[in-house]
């Protein structure tokens, strides 16, 4: 990665509260050069060493929900590979997020009444208008980045019931990982991201379900609990960046890291019976094909918290 330049600014930026000593306070370079070399020096390079085999998701052992944690807490995600499980998916996907501090469920427009949302391609009906419900590719991006602050997505929890006949990969990349690119090329590029202004989705009316609000908010976060929040898309529609060249350069380094080679990019196909657990990483979807025999579904759960250890005990 490119050396960083010099520091601008004391870390205090509308939209994003920055501690002075933290490692996202763009005035505190020794806090944030040890914890970035840390960082760096625990990365995985291969989605393999990202997974925890769970014999049974809806009750981790002491030891696999160990697993998860550490995961979550060096790369802020996890996979996770268990039995194919038909009727209770659902329940086994909430015991285990339980487990790991997940509570607050995100009860989207889209998602069914217990929370979770199934994706797989639609036909016809409301969720076929959008492209997680088709086989399309699906752009960079973190979770619910068009929600209101009060509904902040930063828990994120997938579960694969069954792949498509062909395609249908992920590429994952820890937004940490997006900070330190970008403040080593240059801390003025974080900080342009932080403002109050620098990204805006526009409202969204859709017939016969609820009006959505314009949002105008920041991409990077510091979450009062010190923790770094990404809100982000490389869609070109329906999203509108700040008129401001240092926030273009930003984008186009961030779309220059997430298309490259860059070897923090981790890519990983699941399996029927694999899942994801994350602080709502940035993440896309190659397109698929689907067979009679084989159409992909997958079940997804939004929260509102973050991965911590202070869930439920395991069993």
């Amino acid at each position: 990665m490119p050396s960083a330049r010099r520091c601008l600014g004391d870390g205090r930026h509308k939209g994003s509260r920055v501690m002075r000593s933290s490692p996202f306070a763009l005035g505190d370079e020794s806090t944030y050069r040890l914890w970035r070399d840390a960082k760096l020096s625990h990365y995985p390079l291969r989605s393999a060493d990202l997974l925890v085999e769970l014999r049974n998701p809806a009750s981790p052992t002491a030891a696999e929900r160990a697993a998860l944690l550490d995961r979550c807490r060096h790369c802020n995600m996890a996979l996770y590979a268990g039995p194919v499980l038909r009727e209770d998916a659902r329940a086994a996907m909430l015991a285990l997020g339980e487990c790991v501090g997940l509570r607050r469920l995100d009860a989207n427009m889209l998602a069914d009444d217990d929370g979770i949302t199934p994706i797989t391609v639609m036909g016809d009906g409301v969720r076929a208008r959008y492209i997680p419900y088709t086989d399309r590719p699906l752009a960079w991006h973190t979770d619910g980045y068009y929600n209101t602050p009060d509904r902040t997505v930063r828990g994120l929890l997938l579960y694969l019931a069954q792949d498509a006949a062909e395609g249908g990969g992920n590429a994952l990349l820890d937004p940490e990982i997006a900070y330190i690119v970008l403040r080593d090329e240059d801390p003025g590029l974080v900080a342009a991201l932080m403002r109050a202004d620098a990204l805006t989705i526009p409202a969204n009316a859709e017939p016969g379900m609820p009006p959505r609000p314009e949002v105008t908010g920041p991409v990077f976060t510091v979450e009062a609990d010190g923790t770094l929040h990404m809100r982000f898309s490389a869609r070109t529609r329906n999203v509108v960046w700040r008129d401001d060249p240092v926030v273009a350069r930003a984008v186009a380094l961030l779309n220059a890291l997430l298309t490259g080679d860059s070897p923090y990019v981790l890519r990983h196909r699941m399996a029927p019976g694999q899942g994801l657990l994350c602080n709502n990483v940035l993440h896309n979807r190659d397109g698929f094909r689907d067979s009679a025999e084989k159409k992909r579904l997958l079940l997804r759960a939004r929260y509102y918290d973050r991965v911590t250890a202070t869930g439920s005990t395991p069993g």
